[in-house]
């Protein structure tokens, strides 16, 4: 999409009080037009992170001046005529697992906390190049191991709809920025839940987009990958759909630094308007207000022209997560655990002394019989969202978001904790795009809750659950960005 053809579209005929309110598409065309600065949008951002990061501990690291001058060079392109890309000054988050030079990729590790990025990693290059201002980096949980967001060096994120309530994890960070207005979008990376949990647990939209579709390596410190399957995957949160979509856009681009890098359309060939819904997919423990929304988004759908079909039986899951456990918890586990032990991280070492008997079974017999069931069960699904239904409807989580720490409440909240997320720890075993939309508040057991739906298509059918979400979100959603109901401090 050029930036004139996104103008157009989404041009605002009033400007909102606080220029933070604005999504990244909004923002973007303002700024094309010249209707607002790229300094301006900046300056807001900038200034809503001083208001309502110290309640949420979201951005651990971010330098005003270099964003400013940035936002200033994009105005001073567009004085001279020149193109500014898609995103142009829309302020945006990264995480801190990424390489971006300069900066520390620290990865909620204080063993990395000197570890400076020579150079950005091409998920960074991408943004740059559409034009995004880079205003701070996000938390994660040492080592991005956990569904909750905190560490020794960066201390812990809150959720800005309900501090009971984890942010998610491990893109927490990025979920509670977006969702309190410290940027239109924040980047994530998701190997098992990472990006579309936390979209989840702040009540905004995650898209974890299909492996290769966006090219991201970081140099400073290679990520595990046992054929490709462990490279995380990078992709967009933002409160608007149509954000994500700007977004995945400009974070498509193919790089040669990047293996396993894909360079397919993100518009696939035309499908019938054919949805599943599968409300406990392999006897998933789906409680009552996640089935709720589950219907309520069928619904919405089929108002908006799907045919949606409820299904119980799918090609399997369960048996992917435990083969993508392993892999990932399995691949170099010793030195995961001595790594782990140096670090002192009291919850990374409950997340991998927690699948220690997973982690024993590993061996080269285990790796050769996962890999062949990897190509098994990619084919079923693929033949399931080709020839049968191209969209499916899932839980993102058997739960509403957990309380804090759950995983650390002894050995039955570990096991809650994992057992709720299987559809996310199995999707991407097959490499399969999977986006959550958040569509209203629920009361939980610890106050109001988000919820939400994940949408599944076939690899590179990003655009079908994009379509959808938008048709899900047409219908109500929880109101957004929301500031932090009152101050504390990390821990």
């Amino acid at each position: 999409m050029s930036s004139a053809a996104a103008s157009s579209a989404v041009l605002p005929s009033t400007l909102p009080t606080e220029l933070w309110q604005l999504g990244a598409a909004q923002t973007a065309a303002l700024v094309a037009s010249r209707r607002i600065s790229a300094t301006e949008a900046t300056q807001a951002a900038l200034a809503r992170l001083d208001a309502v990061n110290p309640a949420i501990n979201a951005v651990v690291d971010h330098r005003p001046e270099e964003a400013l001058r940035r936002a200033a060079g994009i105005d001073a392109a567009l004085a001279r005529g020149e193109a500014v890309g898609p995103l142009a000054g829309v302020p945006v988050t990264l995480k801190v697992n990424v390489d971006q030079a300069g900066f520390a990729t620290t990865n909620g590790v204080r063993l990395q906390k000197d570890l400076i990025a020579e150079h950005n990693s091409p998920v960074v290059d991408s943004l740059l190049a559409a034009g995004a201002v880079l205003v701070g980096r996000t938390n994660t949980p040492a080592f991005s191991y956990r569904w909750f967001t905190g560490n020794q060096l960066h201390g812990v994120t809150r959720n800005p709809r309900n501090p009971a309530l984890t942010p998610g994890g491990s893109s927490g960070g990025a979920a509670a920025a977006v969702a309190s207005g410290i940027g239109a979008i924040g980047h994530g990376t998701d190997i098992a839940g990472s990006i579309r949990y936390p979209a989840y647990a702040c009540g905004v939209h995650g898209l974890r987009p299909s492996f290769g579709r966006v090219a991201a390596w970081n140099a400073s410190s290679p990520e595990r990958t046992i054929g490709g399957q462990l490279t995380a995957v990078s992709g967009p949160i933002a409160r608007h759909v149509q954000d994500l979509r700007l977004a995945l856009s400009a974070m498509a681009r193919p790089d040669a630094r990047d293996p396993w890098s894909v360079p397919a359309p993100l518009l696939g060939p035309e499908v019938p308007r054919r949805a599943a819904l599968c409300v406990r997919p392999d006897g998933l423990a789906t409680t009552a207000p996640v089935e709720s929304a589950l219907h309520d988004a069928a619904r919405r759908l089929r108002d908006a022209g799907w045919q949606v079909d409820e299904v119980e039986a799918l090609p399997p899951l369960r048996a992917a997560a435990d083969d993508q456990t392993l892999l990932w918890v399995g691949d170099g586990y010793e030195a995961q655990l001595r790594t782990a032990e140096r670090e002192g991280d009291p919850a990374a070492l409950v997340v991998l002394r927690g699948q220690a008997e997973v982690a024993a079974r590993m061996d080269s017999a285990a790796l050769s019989a996962i890999l062949v069931r990897r190509a098994t069960l990619t084919r079923q699904w693929q033949r399931f969202l080709h020839e049968r239904y191209p969209l499916l409807l899932l839980p993102v989580s058997a739960e509403l978001p957990f309380p804090v720490d759950l995983d650390l409440q002894g050995p039955d909240g570990y096991a809650r904790v994992w057992a709720a997320q299987m559809t996310q720890i199995a999707l991407p075993f097959m490499g399969l795009p999977g986006l959550t939309v958040s569509t209203g508040m629920a009361e939980g057991e610890h106050g109001p809750a988000p919820v939400g739906v994940q949408l599944v298509a076939a690899r590179f059918r990003e655009d079908l659950c994009l379509e959808a979400a938008e048709a899900i979100e047409a219908r109500g959603v929880p109101p957004s960005p929301v500031t932090p109901g009152g101050a504390f401090s990390a821990q």
